[in-house]
């Protein structure tokens, strides 16, 4: 599985069964979408933080715009579209969506967030979005176990919590998708690294992971975004 960032919480995730797109907002990756195609794309909340969100339900190929008005980017128009929880089987690849919230107050704050599980090259990845609370029980079991974790980093989840969160889901691979739009920055990853005992990690431009390459213990890999043009 091949892990490239776009910036913030956008991602693709390219494997033998299909390519993922997760959050790829046009806030993030323009109008046209910089060039990001797949098969699937995935949303985990409103691009405004709108305590509401939908695409078009069960949107296939052609779906060109959100229920909440923001424009699907121009290359992912073909795309199968998702954002609510649920079991799916898309182009062989199987997700499941899980509702979260950007609040500790079951989204009343600052609205929903869906956390994807991807299964791709038989590892299990988990696209947190912008989550904002530690998992509770049945959140986890819903979310089962899982070899890669991107973490959001500077969002809605303090930095201490975040690092909480990642030795809930005991992951072997952690990827923190730092924001920078929102006065997060450099300073709320140098933190989040300390947080997870990480010194002198250099950012690369992509990861390719697969099941025997897993580290052995949790292991923290910077992703270097694609330069915004």
């Amino acid at each position: 599985m091949e892990i490239i960032s776009f910036g913030d919480t956008c991602l693709r995730l390219r494997g033998r069964e299909g390519v993922v797109a997760a959050d790829a907002f046009t806030s993030i990756v323009g109008p046209t979408g910089r060039g990001l195609t797949a098969d699937i794309a995935t949303y985990s909340r409103a691009d405004d933080g709108r305590p509401t969100l939908g695409l078009d339900k069960g949107s296939k190929k052609g779906a060109r715009r959100r229920i909440d008005g923001s424009p699907v980017p121009t290359s992912l128009e073909s795309a199968f579209l998702l954002e609510s929880p649920g079991e799916y089987e898309v182009h062989e690849v199987l997700m499941t969506g899980v509702r979260t919230f950007r609040d500790e107050s079951r989204g009343s704050e600052r609205g929903f967030n869906t956390c994807f599980v991807y299964e791709l090259d038989g590892l299990h990845l988990i696209h947190l979005g912008d989550i904002g609370h530690l998992l509770n029980e049945d959140m986890l079991e819903e979310v089962g176990t899982v070899d890669v974790a991107c973490v959001p980093v500077g969002g809605s989840l303090p930095v201490a919590r975040a690092a909480e969160l990642v030795a809930q889901l005991d992951a072997k691979l952690i990827v923190p998708m730092p924001f920078s739009g929102n006065g997060a920055g450099e300073g709320d990853l140098r933190r989040f690294l300390h947080e997870m005992s990480v010194q002198d990690t250099e950012p690369v431009p992509k990861l390719s992971v697969t099941i025997s390459s897993l580290p052995q213990e949790a292991t923290v890999a910077l992703l270097e975004p694609r330069a915004r043009s």
